[in-house]
């Protein structure tokens, strides 16, 4: 059983710490399970990380004492963790602190495009395309969210986060079009408009 220890010196909170912590003072009470269909279904969208950290550190947190836990007596023996006081505290401390980091983007096709002078220039269109097809799916995906979700003035708050999402798949895919069709300069143009 995991259980806070005040002996622990004060843990370093990640970006996954506070998905952790926010999933949880959102949704409530939440098995390590339901942490990964609700990130998968929100946040996941925008911020990649292996899921299994989501099984990890809901214990790390209980340590610190900013989770508590409580487990199944009999069955499968599952773990429920809930916000405390404390960590309620440190994600509205984080929450309201400014973020100084710069955007990442960390595009895996955006890489290959980089290097891909090493490689064999005749790949760049069939990169382009697949990137077009996979923004053009984004979109629709996020799209259908605002449909199904974009009038719950519960949902309001985090769809301004989707809006962002789909501005940024939008500008990818023009990107990706531009050069797909060999016209970036239709993209400096529109950008000195």
């Amino acid at each position: 059983m995991v259980r806070y220890d005040p002996t622990v010196p004060a843990v370093r909170l990640s970006p996954t710490s506070y998905v952790v912590l926010g999933m949880i003072a959102l949704r409530g009470p939440s098995t390590p399970y339901d942490l990964k269909r609700a990130v998968g279904h929100s946040v996941g969208y925008f911020w990649n990380f292996p899921h299994a950290q989501l099984y990890s550190e809901p214990d790390r947190l209980t340590v610190a004492g900013l989770l508590a836990l409580s487990v199944e007596d009999t069955g499968r023996r599952r773990k429920t963790y809930s916000i405390t006081g404390a960590g309620r505290e440190a994600l509205r401390s984080w929450l309201a602190s400014p973020t100084d980091e710069h955007f990442q983007m960390r595009d895996i096709a955006e890489l290959k495009l980089f290097f891909n002078e090493v490689g064999d220039p005749a790949n760049v269109p069939n990169l382009a395309a697949e990137q077009i097809k996979q923004h053009e799916q984004r979109i629709a995906v996020y799209e259908g969210m605002v449909e199904r979700f974009g009038d719950d003035p519960a949902s309001r708050p985090r769809m301004i986060t989707l809006e962002l999402g789909l501005e940024m798949e939008h500008a990818a895919l023009r990107f990706w079009t531009a050069l797909a069709e060999g016209d970036l300069d239709r993209l400096r143009r529109a950008r000195k408009a």
